[in-house]
């Protein structure tokens, strides 16, 4: 990325956007959320899917990132496909975010939403240990046999409930607790991802940063790790 390009980022991220909402009703409805561009220019894409045990929060991470609300009510087992636009050094980039279930009945199907990927977002809910460890067992083994160059990140979910009393007392009763960020940052050191970040989708504390530094590895992925739009395998 050009020093220009980066500080239009830079100052993308900092600063509000003038943005239009087009919702398109559909049986599979998709939202966009995008500046307004003459219709002659091409838009880059950059795709970002999401994976991780099911019941961690990644349908809630997105219906919160892209409605700015916490769902209340009935939240489906995949997003909807959504989009964003955003100007990035001059040059428009359409943001694709893509939701997946985690469940072992789709592993099958999985894996046919990941082609043309950027960027992936493994998630695990810090006040479950087994979802972190299937981030080693699982989650980044599977999108590195289909994607070995695509760049990752590692994303803490649920950080409100890290302090709940209810939730830290459910899981003593295991003889567990929730988990610390530091063991979020290991594990990113570990797998090589590109960073660890955490959120909640429900106070949207760090909510806007995991989808920044998502940006960020796509358009500037770690040079020991070059980055290669993903490709079925």
């Amino acid at each position: 990325m050009t020093t220009a390009a980066k500080k239009t980022f830079a100052d993308f991220l900092s600063s509000p956007i003038g943005l239009k909402f087009h919702q398109h009703q559909s049986v599979h409805s998709t939202l966009f959320l995008s500046v307004c561009l003459p219709p002659s220019i091409q838009m880059q894409t950059i795709k970002c899917v999401v994976v991780g045990d099911g019941a961690v929060g990644k349908t809630c991470l997105l219906i919160s990132y892209t409605t700015n609300k916490f769902p209340s009510e009935y939240v489906p087992t995949v997003f909807d496909n959504y989009a964003v636009t955003v100007m990035i050094g001059g040059e428009p980039y359409t943001l694709g975010l893509f939701d997946t279930a985690g469940q072992e009945d789709y592993d099958r199907l999985r894996p046919l939403s990941y082609p043309q990927t950027d960027v992936f977002l493994v998630c695990f809910s810090v006040v479950s240990p087994s979802s972190f460890e299937n981030v080693r067992e699982k989650w980044v083994p599977e999108i590195s046999h289909h994607c070995p160059r695509t760049p990752f990140l590692l994303v803490g979910t649920q950080m409100d409930l890290r302090d709940d009393s209810n939730t830290v007392e459910k899981l003593a009763k295991n003889k567990q607790r929730p988990l610390a960020p530091e063991s979020g940052d290991k594990l990113c050191r570990d797998l090589r991802a590109v960073k660890y970040v955490e959120c909640s989708a429900l106070t949207q504390r760090g909510l806007k940063n995991v989808f920044d530094e998502a940006i960020l590895a796509a358009l500037e992925p770690p040079e020991t790790k070059p980055k290669k739009r993903c490709a079925l395998l």
